[in-house]
Formats: structure tokens, C-alpha cells, sequence
């Protein structure tokens, strides 16, 4: 509840109930599968513990409730072209 509180609830206008319900089920869904703990050695409570992150090239960040949270992914990095190719999209 003080992680909700601190890092959620106390940094929004909470308008009513039905608001509150929206954003305390956004942050949920965040804390258990997008943000970092420490005493997980920097893992998600859902992320399987046998499965190795590997580095990639690519790193979006996805904004949740206004910016308020933000959760970063990575992507495969993406194939270079040799420069004779083309993308097959120019025509």
C-alpha cells in the first residue's frame, strides 16, 4: 500500500471511485509485470526466474497514466541492409 500511495495516488488528482479503480488497476498491472524490484534482482514479480534477459539494440519506453509511471522494453535490434538492398516498402 505505501509503494501505491507514494508513487501512484499521492502524485494524481484522484476525481472519484471509479477513477481511483482505473489508475490503483494500471499500477497493479505495472508493479507486477513492468517495474524493477531490487530484491528480485532488478525483476518483475511475474518475470520467469530461469528466463535471462538478453541486451538488445533497442529500448522504447511505454508512458502509463499521463507519464506518471513509465515501463522501458527491449527490441531484437533491427537487420542492416547491405547498401545495393533496398527496404522492400520504396517502390
Amino acid at each position: 500500500m505505501r509503494t501505491a500511495r507514494a508513487e501512484c495516488t499521492d502524485r494524481l488528482l484522484i476525481t472519484g471511485e471509479r477513477h481511483l479503480r482505473a489508475v490503483l488497476t494500471t499500477y497493479a498491472e505495472h508493479y507486477n509485470t513492468g517495474r524493477a524490484h531490487r530484491s528480485l534482482d532488478l525483476r518483475a514479480p511475474d518475470d520467469h526466474p530461469s528466463v535471462i534477459p538478453l541486451p538488445a539494440a533497442v529500448v522504447r519506453r511505454r508512458q502509463l497514466l499521463g507519464g506518471l509511471l513509465n515501463e522501458y522494453h527491449t527490441t531484437p535490434p533491427q537487420r542492416l541492409l547491405h547498401p545495393q538492398e533496398t527496404p522492400s516498402s520504396a517502390a
